[in-house]
């Protein structure tokens, strides 16, 4: 009886630890020796550790004035309000030795006003500074604006935001208003505001990182060289500011949400003031599962007008976007841009967020929001990780990362350069170029 109590409570203590290691976000969350989102596996591609610099980050919000308020708008009276977006800013900071790259973000699980996922508190540790001092020798950094999906947070994915700062990058991520677990509203907001609050906060962090703008983010962000990331409705938004004009299917789907609204037409290809809008300073596109082929929100006149840059990342089994008639054929149709297609066989939707965090456990629901059936989370952010520095780099900085993204297309047939050996399997990455 005494050896079986023994070997209990060591089984025990080795289940607890394996936990404390794992799932850091209860367990240990404030140790700084825990794995926490975004840190690199053993078997992470080259790219995915973290850069040189040390990371701070802060909270600050902006306001969009006299924007049209489609939710309560009506045919023949159209209403306006101030829209309020909080961001979420990583830079690199100068931190004095001894200070540990430690930061608690407050974060919630569930939606609004749903029973089956009620708003739930939670924190999660991550890798950076709060409100520490920005690192202003090396002059001013690219730009990179984040757009999370709908429902999401800027917080959504500080795996990649956190490791792009540390590699010398200004990262701001948006909290979309009535997009959020928090302020879920009508879908007609998120549809007509994705583009809009993106290319507002690029002016915004223009505006800020000028040269004595009274803001921490002075001479800090060069919004000059500015690349894009957007997941799902961040995808959808991230495409069409950067030149993918929507459709007339787009906007009759529009009307018909919103009782006859037309106020989308402002985004369409061809359209004048659409036209306008388009921004010089943008010069790369990352799109995680970018909604909306598959309800015609683009077609072939409107997919030719993405002419920058454009790494797209899909789930093969995606069930939200679609796969062939979704985010591939975007990929397929963007034919005047140079552009990539990063596939995790067999995944869904999820290509993008953290990891489930350890209270997402409780609920089938939430869990869910997070998680792939056929992946491991970490190992996909890791990935993640390493693509996108190489595309970014390439891109914004003129680092020398080719080789990283001139793989053969199977990653079964041959081990992928930056990836240990025998850890490239089920993954796929096509290339294509202009059409001259």
């Amino acid at each position: 009886m005494k050896n079986t109590l023994s070997k209990s409570l060591i089984l025990a203590i080795l289940l607890f630890t394996t936990l404390s290691i794992f799932v850091p976000n209860s367990y240990g969350q404030n140790n700084q020796d825990s794995f926490l989102f975004g840190d690199a596996l053993p078997d992470a591609p080259e790219l995915a550790t973290r850069g040189e610099h040390k990371v701070g980050v802060r909270t600050m919000e902006v306001i969009n004035q006299n924007q049209i308020d489609v939710l309560k708008s009506k045919p023949d009276a159209e209403a306006t309000y101030d829209r309020k977006l909080k961001l979420e800013i990583w830079y690199p900071a100068d931190v004095a030795e001894g200070v540990k790259e430690l930061v608690t973000y407050d974060h919630v699980l569930g939606t609004i006003n749903d029973p089956k996922r009620p708003i739930t508190p939670f924190q999660f540790s991550g890798r950076a500074v709060r409100d520490a001092n920005p690192k202003t020798a090396n002059g001013a950094y690219p730009l990179i604006v984040v757009s999370h999906g709908y429902l999401g947070s800027r917080l959504l994915m500080t795996y990649l935001t956190e490791n792009l700062a540390s590699k010398g990058y200004v990262v701001v991520a948006i909290d979309h208003a009535e997009s959020t677990y928090q302020d879920a509203a009508g879908f007609p907001s998120t549809l007509l505001n994705r583009a809009k609050d993106i290319l507002f906060v690029l002016n915004q962090m223009a505006e800020l990182s000028k040269p004595n703008s009274n803001s921490f983010l002075s001479g800090l962000a060069d919004a000059n060289n500015t690349g894009l990331i957007g997941y799902s409705m961040g995808g959808y938004g991230v495409l069409n500011a950067a030149g993918a004009g929507y459709s007339p299917k787009a906007v009759a789907m529009f009307g018909t949400l919103t009782k006859g609204n037309k106020s989308i037409e402002v985004r369409t290809a061809n359209n004048s003031d659409y036209l306008a809008s388009q921004d010089a300073r943008i010069k790369a596109v990352v799109a995680f599962a970018p909604w909306g082929m598959q309800r015609g929100v683009w077609d072939a006149e409107g997919l030719k007008g993405l002419k920058i840059p454009t790494f797209f990342v899909a789930g093969s089994q995606d069930d939200i976007s679609g796969y062939e008639d979704g985010i591939k054929a975007i990929y397929k149709g963007a034919v005047n841009t140079e552009r990539y297609l990063l596939t995790y066989m067999n995944a869904r939707h999820n290509v993008a967020p953290n990891p489930p965090p350890f209270e997402a456990y409780k609920n089938p629901k939430n869990y869910e929001h997070f998680s792939e059936p056929a992946w491991n989370e970490r190992r996909i952010n890791n990935i993640n990780q390493h693509f996108v520095t190489a595309f970014l780099g390439i891109q914004l900085k003129h680092q020398d990362f080719g080789k990283f993204l001139s793989v053969q297309p199977n990653s079964n047939d041959k081990n992928w350069v930056g990836f240990p050996a025998r850890a490239s399997v089920g993954l796929e990455l096509l290339h294509d170029v202009p059409t001259k």
